[in-house]
């Protein structure tokens, strides 16, 4: 069980966490743990939010060569539907630390929730912009999951998965009304529920994917 502590004492091997697209219609939730090297500091780290695309990939490439070990990790559209968007982001984020191949002695994660699980953790909120090592894990997981999207766009065209990510954009909803959800659209949110349920009289139209 987690124990408080304030983030800026946390000591020995230090894990950020934090995770991207738990907003989206499609895709899966990406989360990222990162444990920094302290003798190989980065400059510029920030929330991934905050950084053009540009600088958040040149971020990346800095982060993976300096930084003494990444964990990317994953809940699957098909895991958000079964368990919800949230615990499927708890879950995401277990095995990114799993996956680790240093044992951090504190875990610090974006946001004001925890996991379950065994490390000494605290949540931080703003952490991608208070904490290196969660501003890090930030932009390891947001290029990644962008990179899958740009991934989704070429093969279920149509959607503009590349430009808008997956998210509830004007764009988005109006192909989701004309085409109706793909497999890789999350049917437990409302929006793509709705589309799917007007279109299920369509059964032609269901045959697209």
């Amino acid at each position: 069980m987690a124990d408080l502590f304030s983030w800026e004492y946390a000591d020995g091997i230090v894990a950020g966490v934090d995770e991207v697209g738990r907003g989206p219609l499609a895709g899966d939730v990406v989360t990222a743990a990162v444990i920094l090297d302290p003798d190989k500091p980065i400059v510029g780290l920030a929330d991934s939010k905050d950084l053009s695309p540009h600088r958040r990939e040149a971020l990346y490439e800095e982060i993976l060569d300096k930084c003494l070990c990444v964990s990317v990790a994953r809940a699957t559209v098909a895991e958000i539907d079964d368990i919800n968007i949230l615990q499927a982001t708890m879950l995401a984020m277990v095995r990114a630390v799993d996956g680790l191949s240093l044992s951090p002695d504190n875990v610090l994660v974006d946001g004001n929730r925890l996991p379950r699980w065994r490390h000494r953790a605290m949540a931080v909120v703003k952490g991608d912009s208070l904490v290196p090592a969660i501003s890090a894990a930030s932009i390891i997981a947001k290029v990644v999951r962008d990179r899958e999207m740009v991934e989704l766009d070429e093969r279920f065209p149509g959607y503009g998965f590349a430009a808008h990510k997956g998210y509830g954009t004007r764009a988005h909803l109006e192909a989701l009304t004309r085409w109706g959800p793909c497999p890789a659209h999350r049917l437990s949110f409302r929006p793509v529920r709705e589309a799917l349920q007007a279109r299920q009289p369509l059964s032609a139209a269901n045959t697209r994917w």
